[in-house]
């Protein structure tokens, strides 16, 4: 359902997402272009009326957080991604990742290697 949604409406569930919880005002500043608080106000409320956002009253107003687990809209953002620009493979992907030249720690590098002996493991 999130690939669906209108861009505007991605964008601040994808930047609630990345916040996890935020008011109108933590949402606002979140996002890299400028709008009102009246139209996070309507995007958000146009996501609750989805079934995507729900709201609790805070003390410096509503509070929102996404619905859908983070990690399952992260993984069908992912596998969007994939399709779209590495034709479906993970393995080009993945290169790709690693070659943004960003250093990886000990721990990194061995959690990568634990999940492609796991991936090759799952090959018929």
């Amino acid at each position: 359902m999130i690939e669906s949604l209108p861009r505007r409406e991605r964008e601040v569930f994808e930047t609630l997402c990345r916040l996890e919880t935020g008011t109108t005002a933590g949402v606002r500043n979140a996002l890299t272009d400028t709008l009102s608080d009246s139209a996070i106000r309507t995007l958000l409320a146009r996501l609750e009326s989805k079934g995507l956002v729900e709201r609790e009253a805070g003390t410096d107003g509503f509070v929102y957080r996404p619905v859908p687990r983070t990690e399952t809209v992260a993984a069908g953002a992912l596998q969007r991604m994939i399709d779209t620009f590495f034709a479906g493979s993970a393995a080009s992907a993945a290169t790709a990742l690693l070659g943004m030249g960003q250093r990886l720690t000990p721990d990194e590098a061995a959690a990568l290697e634990r999940a492609i002996d796991e991936a090759v493991e799952r090959q018929p």
